[in-house]
């Protein structure tokens, strides 16, 4: 579970006056799972992030941030950041430390799962490389077929998202900078 998330999400709070209550009503997420988030024993969707993220008219990757995050960092299994789609199929790992510069993801996207229901963009340049299995890319309006080994680089203010169209799993790394909601 996120225990720099939770505490960060607390400060944020704190800094804004915000009983979980008040949070609850402008982020449209209960005051249990904020409670829980707050606890680090839960971790939200990508969807209650942005939620929050707007609420503190900041980044994603401001949520994660922590100050102290040290010059090197090594990324462990199991000891990762766990990011769900509020309607993927699939959970993300993050593979950066929250400093707010770079994300690096990794997934691993069962058959017919996809990234969210209908492409959005952001702010960001988004790199995917497909370890293994056959992804799709929807970026504005374009499909994309990507395999093992090869990789996509767009501007993700287009509208995009990630489908795993075929019959086998298929994983991926995908990095974001700046990170965005």
């Amino acid at each position: 579970m996120n225990h720099v998330l939770g505490e960060r999400l607390k400060s944020l709070r704190a800094a804004k006056g915000l009983t979980l209550r008040q949070l609850s009503d402008l982020s449209g997420l209960s005051v249990s799972m904020l409670s829980q988030i707050e606890s680090g024993s839960a971790d939200p969707s990508l969807g209650s992030l942005r939620k929050l993220a707007q609420v503190f008219e900041a980044s994603i990757a401001t949520l994660f941030s922590d100050p102290d995050a040290p010059n090197v960092s090594v990324s462990r299994p199991g000891a990762r950041h766990r990011l769900s789609g509020s309607d993927a199929g699939f959970v993300y790992e993050r593979l950066t430390p929250g400093r707010g510069d770079l994300e690096v993801l990794t997934a691993d996207i069962p058959p017919g799962a996809a990234s969210s229901a209908h492409p959005w963009g952001h702010p960001s340049t988004e790199c995917v490389f497909v370890i293994s299995g056959e992804l799709t890319v929807e970026i504005a309006g374009q499909t994309y077929i990507i395999v093992g080994s090869e990789s996509i680089t767009f501007d993700s203010r287009q509208p995009h998202r990630y489908i795993n169209a075929s019959d086998a799993m298929t994983s991926i790394v995908v990095s974001v900078t700046p990170p965005s909601p």
